[in-house]
């Protein structure tokens, strides 16, 4: 699982905006009930040079996240990213266009209110529940009109272009996340609207704080360097959409794939680089069905050896194989040649991971099965086994075409589970020994690099969409029994059938190609 989305607990439209009599702004209207939210900036509507301004403010629970690091449900920090996630609605007002949106930190407690209206603004707060342009919460005003927020240099602030208008905001507040989760800042959430310089311009001055205009009820702010053009209006679904898919989403993304060589492992060639004559090993401590880290190694340090055997051997035997050179850079590996004990290291609880290289040179036969033991000293910890591969050389380009299929695949999941989804994958063109009968099983070939999708069978919506950027968040991992990779079905609207779709990466031709297998299941939410 290496996607998790956090729902937002509060979120509100603030507006300086005129009521329909363009006479009485609507400054202390709420809107914290509405399915949508909206920023705009229009200038010169009720008079030459009026301002009248829209920010939206949005909260998620950075407790839900703690817990989740807590419990080990997404890494620490550093090891994961943090994206705001708004979805556009459509609207029949003017969408504007090449523009720019600012997020940033709220720096002051503010309340949802119950408000509805965003067409008069007729919601209004009258002291009681709720923010608005004037008031955080009830009887405590913003120490500037249109919200408190951390926008100096020395905090996180960041911004999205929009050249059509019409697209979703995505950007990457990790830096902002973990200084809430560290305690650094206080969480106050997120606030969002248009840059300065898009902003509606007003050149005055207030002499209580210098940021509204007295003249104008307090509630325009003194901007020499706004725009004298209008930017309306930017729509996003609200908390309260029925829409699924579309509500404001902080989701956590993170690498979590596993390449294991055990199933793969290679022998050092001339024909491949020192990357691909390493080969990563893992070891799996399971105590009465739970993963544990082994007292002794606790997250430390793991020494591992590799011995010859052949397929009918109990086990290891003779003396240690020498190892070939390999320098991860990493604390696992083999940090020069000739060397019979590799370091590994702790991954993660209960799982101990190490890098190691040998030659078929380095013993009179290549053995047909190298054997694995971790240990510390003359402590014993496990022993794996795993068959031994050759690389060869071809005559002709290859043009793999791959035969897919979820092997543990169900008609149905709780909407409250993590499944984990086994494939088996396998040249479509392989070609068995044949005598009377298939001499040999046909192969399970674990794709390095490997990406899923989600989409609705109803209506082909991307529930979720491949994530093969940096931080690879729909990746497979894969081990002996090939490539796998876990969902969290809280993901997806329970109710409705969904299809994975696979991609493997081709390295030959610097291109993901995306597989001919559909796999549909459906999520309930089960009441009883």
């Amino acid at each position: 699982m290496a996607v998790k989305r956090y729902k937002a607990d509060a979120d509100n439209t603030i507006a300086n905006a005129f009521q329909s009599n363009l006479n009485t702004r609507g400054t202390g209207a709420n809107a914290g009930m509405a399915d949508v939210l909206e920023t705009f900036s229009i200038y010169g509507r009720q008079s030459s040079s009026s301002q009248e301004l829209s920010r939206i403010l949005i909260k998620f629970p950075m407790s839900n996240i703690t817990s989740d690091r807590s419990a080990g449900t997404i890494p620490a920090s550093g090891s994961v990213s943090f994206y705001l996630k708004l979805f556009n609605a459509k609207t029949s007002k003017t969408v504007p266009k090449n523009f720019k949106l600012v997020v940033c930190a709220v720096s002051k407690s503010w309340q949802e209110g119950d408000g509805l209206d965003l067409e008069g603004y007729r919601d209004i707060t009258n002291g009681s529940t709720g923010s608005n342009w004037i008031n955080a919460a009830s009887g405590t005003a913003w120490s500037r009109v249109g919200g408190d927020y951390l926008t100096a240099s020395a905090y996180p602030v960041y911004t999205q272009t929009f050249s059509t208008g019409l697209e979703d905001l995505e950007i990457d507040v990790s830096s902002l996340v973990e200084k809430w989760l560290a305690g650094t800042y206080s969480n106050y959430g997120f606030g969002v609207f248009l840059t300065s310089s898009e902003e509606a311009h007003y050149s005055g001055s207030n002499p209580t704080d210098g940021n509204a205009v007295l003249g104008d009820s307090g509630s325009v702010l003194n901007i020499p360097s706004g725009a004298k053009t209008s930017f309306y209006t930017k729509r996003f679904f609200a908390r309260g959409t029925q829409y699924f898919f579309k509500k404001p989403a902080l989701e956590a993304r993170w690498n979590s794939v596993r390449r294991d060589d055990r199933g793969d492992f290679h022998y050092s060639s001339s024909l491949a680089p020192a990357d691909d004559n390493s080969n990563t090993l893992y070891l799996y401590n399971y105590v009465r069905g739970r993963l544990r880290n082994i007292p002794s190694v606790g997250t430390g340090k793991i020494a591992v050896s590799l011995y010859s055997g052949s397929a009918d051997n109990s086990g290891p035997s003779g003396s240690k194989l020498k190892l070939s050179i390999v320098d991860d850079g990493k604390d696992g590996g083999v940090k020069a040649a000739g060397n019979t004990n590799a370091t590994g290291g702790w991954y993660a609880t209960g799982i101990y991971t190490c890098s190691v290289a040998v030659t078929s040179s380095s013993q009179d036969t290549a053995p047909t099965i190298i054997y694995d033991v971790w240990h510390s000293g003359s402590t014993r910890f496990f022993t794996g086994s795993t068959p031994t591969h050759d690389f060869t050389g071809f005559a002709q380009a290859r043009e793999p075409v791959y035969y897919i299929n979820i092997t543990n695949l169900q008609d149905k999941y709780n909407s409250d589970e993590t499944a984990r989804f086994n494939l088996y994958v396998r040249n479509k063109y392989w070609n068995p020994t044949i005598y009377t009968k298939a001499s040999v099983d046909a192969p399970n070939t674990s794709i390095v690099s490997a990406s899923y999708r989600i989409v609705r069978v109803m209506d082909a919506y991307e529930a979720v969409p491949y994530g093969t950027g940096s931080d690879f968040q729909t990746g497979l991992s894969y081990d002996v029994s090939g490539n796998y990779f876990d969902l969290d079905m809280k993901l997806l609207e329970p109710g409705f059938s969904y299809a994975l779709k696979f991609a493997f990466y081709n390295p030959e031709l610097s291109t993901w190609s995306e597989q001919r297998g559909i796999f549909k299941f459906r999520v309930e939410d089960y009441e009883y």
